[in-house]
C-alpha cells in the first residue's frame, strides 16, 4: 500500500468459466477498506446481499485468527461505474501477470460478492487472504451468481433469495413464477395491507413492524393455489388482486388481531399458512360469484372471530407443514360449527 487511497496487488489474470478475472492475495485490512456489501434495501429495492450478521462475523474471526487457520478465497467484483477508480497493468514480460490498482480516495470500489461476513470485522487485520475479483459484471450478473454460489447455504435467507430471483426475472415474473409474483406484489402493492411488512433478508425498514417473511408468504401463497384447484398457468394478476382483497377482509374482520401482530398469530408463520389455504378454499366454492373485498368479508366475518388468535391460544402449539393442515382443519371445524348452530336456530 504505497499511500492511503491507493492500493497495488500483484496478481494473475484468467478466467474462472466463462468470465475473465484477476487472482491475488492482500491483508484483510486493505480488503475490507476496498470492499463493500451490496445489501439490499428493503425500501428502494436495491442492492441483493443480506444484513450483516454480527455472531457469524466473529465466529470466523475467531476462528482464523487461530493457529492453522485458512479460507477459500473471497470474492469480488469491480464494476464499469467505477472504472475510473480501478485499473490494470498488465506485465508484458510475465504473460497472465498483472497489478491491480485501486484508488479509495471517493471510497471502496469492489463489491463483495462472496466474503461478507469472512471480512467483517477484520478492518485492521493484518491476515493474508487470496482473493479474485471478477471484471466489469454488471450488478445484476453479480447478483446472479451470487445466488448461485449461495442458494443452498445454510442461514441465508431465503426471502433474499426469492427477492433478488424476483428482481432477476423482472417482467416475466407473473409468468415464470406466479406464486412468487403474488408474494412480492403483496408486499409491494400500495392497497395491499402487507405493503412493506414482509421480511425481505436485507436491510429493513426503520420503524416497520415486520411479521412474516417474504419466503413464508412465498408458500402460503402454494396453498392457496392449491386450495383454489387452480391449474399450473393461473392468472397471476387476478390471483394477486384475489390475495389482496382476502386480507383487505382479514383486516376489517379482525382489526385488533392485525394491529397487535406481536401478540396474535393471525400474522405469524402458522396464521399466515392456514389463512391462505382458507383463502383458496372460499375462491374454490365461489362457483361463479363475484370474488372481491366484499365476499371474503362475507364470508370470514361469519365464524373468523370465533377463533382465539392470541399467541396463547391453541394455534400457539402448531409447526411447521403438518401444524399448518392441522391450523387449516381446526379453522375450518370452527367455521362448520358455527355454521351448523346458526341453521339449528334458524
Amino acid at each position: 500500500m504505497t499511500e492511503p487511497s491507493l492500493i497495488k496487488v500483484a496478481g494473475q489474470l484468467g478466467h474462472s468459466g466463462h468470465r475473465r478475472v484477476f487472482i491475488g492475495f492482500a491483508r484483510a485490512s486493505d480488503l475490507s477498506a476496498a470492499s463493500y456489501p451490496d445489501v439490499l434495501d428493503e425500501e428502494t429495492g436495491r442492492g441483493y446481499q443480506r444484513r450483516f450478521a454480527r455472531e457469524h462475523s466473529l465466529e470466523f474471526k475467531r476462528y482464523i485468527q487461530a493457529p492453522g487457520a485458512t479460507s477459500i478465497p473471497l470474492t469480488f467484483n469491480l464494476r464499469m461505474a467505477v472504472q475510473a477508480f480501478w485499473s490494470l497493468h498488465v506485465d508484458s514480460v510475465a504473460e497472465g501477470f498483472a497489478e491491480l490498482q485501486l484508488d479509495l480516495s471517493r471510497g471502496p470500489v469492489m463489491t463483495q460478492v462472496d466474503g461478507q461476513h469472512r471480512i467483517g470485522f477484520l478492518q485492521d487485520s493484518p491476515i493474508e487472504f487470496p482473493f479474485m475479483t471478477f471484471l466489469g459484471l454488471s450488478e445484476q450478473e453479480e447478483t446472479d451468481i451470487f445466488r448461485t454460489i449461495n442458494g443452498k447455504a445454510k442461514g441465508l435467507s431465503g426471502s433474499l433469495l426469492d427477492f433478488t430471483s424476483g428482481k432477476s426475472l423482472g417482467s416475466d415474473l407473473a409468468r415464470a413464477s406466479p406464486e412468487l409474483f403474488v408474494a412480492i406484489g403483496l408486499n409491494s402493492e400500495l392497497g395491499s395491507p402487507w405493503l412493506g411488512k414482509l421480511d425481505l433478508g436485507g436491510v429493513k425498514t426503520v420503524g416497520t413492524k415486520r411479521i412474516a417473511s417474504l419466503r413464508t408468504m412465498h408458500q402460503a401463497v402454494r396453498r392457496m393455489v392449491k386450495a383454489a384447484r387452480w391449474s399450473d398457468e393461473f392468472a397471476a394478476e387476478r390471483a394477486l388482486a384475489h390475495a389482496i382483497d382476502f386480507w383487505r377482509a382479514v383486516t376489517l374482520v379482525l382489526p385488533d388481531q392485525w394491529a397487535s401482530p406481536r401478540n396474535h398469530m393471525l400474522v405469524k408463520g402458522i396464521g399466515v399458512y392456514a389463512l391462505m389455504q382458507v383463502a383458496g378454499h372460499l375462491i374454490q366454492e365461489a362457483n361463479g360469484r363475484a370474488i372481491d373485498l366484499d365476499y371474503f368479508v362475507g364470508k370470514l366475518s361469519d365464524f373468523i372471530s370465533q377463533i382465539d388468535w392470541s399467541s396463547r391460544g391453541p394455534l400457539e402449539g402448531f409447526g411447521g407443514a403438518k401444524g399448518a393442515e392441522m391450523a387449516f382443519k381446526m379453522i375450518m371445524q370452527v367455521r362448520n360449527d358455527t355454521y351448523r348452530r346458526l341453521s339449528q336456530h334458524a
